[in-house]
């Protein structure tokens, strides 16, 4: 099975922003005013480029509202049907 790197768009309570992080070091890749503005079109595709990688996306509250993977070929477990 093939490792993703693993991110995580969260929304900052603090800041009041949306932010794209890694899950791994922690580093912040891209902020967002709004969450729509990160998870419209291929705005996560570009961000991850060609390495790809597996995000969950939160809900303002915090718990996870979706995971999608990039690019979608790499998914370990593909929808059947």
């Amino acid at each position: 099975m093939i490792k993703l790197p693993k991110y995580t768009l969260e929304f900052d309570e603090k800041r009041k922003r949306w932010e794209l992080q890694n899950d791994k070091t922690d580093r912040i890749l891209k902020k967002f005013k709004a969450k729509e503005q990160a998870t419209k079109r291929d705005v996560l595709k570009r961000i991850l480029g060609n390495n790809g990688g597996s995000v969950k996306i939160q809900k303002q509250n915090g718990r996870i509202q979706e995971e999608r993977t990039y690019p979608s070929s790499r998914d370990p477990y593909p929808p059947k049907g």
